[in-house]
């Protein structure tokens, strides 16, 4: 595995279950005797909020700005995708993405980033290696809506949810879709099934 980042990516909307399957799926790969390190790769959209909200303001998007926000997104993710890539190269450690590319490129088309913001943000992450194997996890904005609610951690409008799967299923087209809609167990093992062989080789 000497020189070579080896990466497995999950995407989708929020709600399906992206953070929870990428650890198990971390922690599966070291018990089968593959290293692996779990890279969560977040924009910090709800770190700015609360930035935003200590100095008064109401959001980050009235901080800063929409195409300010976008922008700081994606530079914020980039440095994150950046240091886990970099992690798995000296340490020989599988990579497992917490979001990817895909994922900024739909938050640029669902929040209006424009055709300008989008290219240069392409070009940006252009540096980074296709996955081994990238995995979109297919769960309807309904069910991802009542999973979010459940958490009450944060809110999500359906109309955010609809606009985010439409974009991940033309974005992340070439992605291996692996249904995250039932039960975690079994949710992990079709992510299993779809990561491993592209893996295999590396033991």
């Amino acid at each position: 595995m000497a020189g070579h980042a080896w990466v497995v990516a999950l995407v989708g909307i929020d709600g399906s279950g992206k953070t929870t399957q990428a650890v198990r799926l971390a922690a599966a790969l070291c018990a089968a005797g593959l290293p692996a390190r779990y890279g969560r790769n977040a924009g910090g959209r709800r770190f700015l909020g609360r930035v935003a909200q200590r100095f008064g303001g109401r959001d980050a998007a009235t901080m800063l700005g929409r195409p300010g926000l976008l922008f700081v997104e994606s530079l914020l993710r980039w440095l994150a995708i950046a240091r886990s890539l970099l992690a798995a190269r000296i340490t020989g450690r599988v990579a497992v993405m917490d979001r990817y590319t895909p994922c900024q490129l739909v938050s640029l088309r669902v929040h209006g980033g424009g055709a300008r913001l989008e290219r240069a943000v392409r070009a940006l992450y252009s540096v980074f290696p296709a996955p081994d194997r990238l995995i979109f996890l297919d769960v309807g904005p309904a069910q991802a809506y009542d999973r979010i609610e459940e958490r009450a951690s944060d809110h999500e409008d359906m109309s955010y949810l609809d606009a985010t799967y439409s974009a991940y299923k033309d974005i992340a087209s070439s992605a291996v879709p692996v249904s995250g809609a039932g039960d975690p167990d079994d949710v992990a093992a079709a992510i299993w099934s779809a990561a491993w062989p592209a893996l295999n080789t590396a033991r």
